[in-house]
């Protein structure tokens, strides 16, 4: 079964999407000038300076900071700490230097995809508003010449259907159970139940409640993450630099059979690294554009910002922390992979306090992530009412009632068959793919509505001549009303 796991996912991350991946950040990256890195400080200063502002600007449902918070809250999760252990235990140390490469470019098409999430958002008339992919595939691609409903709506499916798998194939629930399992001796199941317990103490008080729990803990559990980390690298100072060359020279070169690791082939490295920088901080993928729909912000591209600095803070900072303490602990030549490696990796660089840190910045993520998901679930739900309301009626009820329940059955099979965490992963890896390239299609056709309003923000804030539009909402325009 991992066998043929492992061709499906090396057939679904073949050249096609990883062309795609890299064509449509290059894309965004060159036509904006490189906007990404010309303007971090001021992305800096209007996100992480602006972290706790509580004014309401536009229409809404959440602050654009509790909106950004579900956003990484879904992105800085297991695939921070696991997923990370996981791609070195796969590919090599050389899959993280294309998790940055993936992150560096990804930082402007995850802004292009918010953007255009909240431009072309619906808004009700409680003032409440939703978007994301299938929306922007709709009004967008919807109104283009040659792309008429026989093109549109069978991506927005598929699109949506690949989103919903991830409903039925979560690695939350499973990866956390797995951890505080081998920790404190406990069975699987148990923590798994008990996970679902906490999951649902925060999704059924709807995506406002989702929104405040996540926008309290975010920047708490990165802190926390981030500084035990920091006290590990400090630690075993003297190997960080020798793990960055790893890093460098393993992504251009095979890496060696050595200890329990089985040697990699750089193929496997970059396809891993991406497939894992994708799935942790899910640039490109379509799922974050779904919570930044909900902000009340007055410019759509002052909420797109958000989108750079959550794949900044989700891959350069925290994964970036992972990966570096397997490698210098030497962990990485162990044999061991996913929650297991990690955990061996903290336990080593600094004993029970490592296992501390791990432990529960690992149940933060993995439970925040959980949570901010359902958010995701809801909105398609509600897009699906465009054309089926009692479709879209049982899918919301089944994401709020329902959506804990497949997490712990996935425990339950790993536990009875001893499925190892590999396999699991490489059906994380399988989910993300289809609905990754429907995703990057769409926003590379629909790259001229970014590129107007990213021009029409440059106008307004730094003065430049020319570029204003008279309708920065799609539903601002009366052409475009319902």
């Amino acid at each position: 079964m991992e066998k043929i796991l492992e061709t499906l996912v090396g057939w679904a991350w073949g050249t096609p999407l990883l062309v795609a991946v890299f064509s449509v950040g290059i894309l965004f990256t060159v036509g904006t000038g490189f906007w990404q890195f010309r303007r971090f400080g001021f992305i800096l200063q209007n996100t992480l300076c602006k972290m706790f502002e509580k004014t309401e600007k536009g229409k809404g449902i959440l602050t654009p900071f509790q909106a950004v918070a579900i956003a990484m809250a879904s992105t800085v999760g297991v695939g921070n700490i696991a997923g990370v252990a996981s791609a070195i235990a796969f590919g090599g140390p050389g899959a993280v230097f294309w998790m940055w490469i993936c992150a560096f470019l990804g930082m402007i098409t995850k802004m292009a995809e918010c953007t255009l999430a909240v431009y072309f958002r619906d808004v009700e008339d409680s003032g409440e508003t939703y978007g994301g992919p299938t929306y922007y595939m709709e009004k967008g691609l919807g109104r283009m010449k040659g792309w008429p409903k026989a093109v549109w709506i069978p991506m927005a499916t598929l699109f949506g259907g690949g989103i919903w798998f991830t409903f039925f194939i979560t690695m939350q629930n499973y990866t956390v159970s797995e951890a505080v399992s081998s920790v404190f001796g406990v069975p699987m199941v148990g923590v798994s139940l008990f996970y679902a317990a906490a999951c649902y103490a925060v999704v059924l008080g709807g995506i406002r409640r989702i929104g405040k729990v996540a926008g309290a803990l975010v920047p708490f559990m990165a802190a926390f993450y981030l500084g035990g980390g920091l006290l590990i690298l400090l630690k075993n100072a003297s190997q960080v630099i020798p793990a960055f060359g790893l890093i460098f020279h393993s992504a251009f070169n095979p890496t060696a059979a050595v200890g329990g690791f089985g040697g990699a082939a750089v193929a496997v490295a970059l396809r891993t690294g991406v497939a894992r920088s994708i799935y942790s901080n899910e640039a490109g993928w379509g799922t974050a554009p779904h919570a930044h729909s909900t902000a009340q912000v007055d410019h759509p591209i002052r909420q797109g910002m958000w989108g750079v600095f959550e794949v900044f803070v989700d891959t350069i900072l925290v994964c970036t922390m992972t990966a570096l303490i397997v490698i210098v602990t030497g962990e990485w030549t162990s044999g061991k992979g996913g929650a297991t490696l990690a955990l061996a990796a903290f336990r080593h660089g600094f004993g029970s306090l490592g296992v501390t840190v791990f432990t529960l910045g690992l149940f933060l993520f993995g439970w925040t992530t959980s949570t901010g998901y359902c958010a995701y679930y809801e909105i398609l739900a509600r897009h699906v009412g465009h054309w089926n309301k009692g479709l879209a009626k049982a899918l919301t009820l089944l994401c709020k009632w329902g959506y804990p329940i497949p997490g712990v059955a996935i425990v339950l099979w790993a536990t009875k068959y001893e499925v190892g965490s590999g396999m699991v992963w490489l059906l994380a890896d399988l989910s993300t793919a289809v609905p990754t390239f429907i995703n990057l299609v769409a926003i590379a056709v629909l790259s001229p509505v970014f590129f107007r309003l990213l021009k029409d923000f440059d106008a307004r804030e730094f003065g430049k001549s020319g570029g204003k539009m008279n309708h920065l909402f799609y539903e601002d325009d009366p052409a475009n009303r319902r």
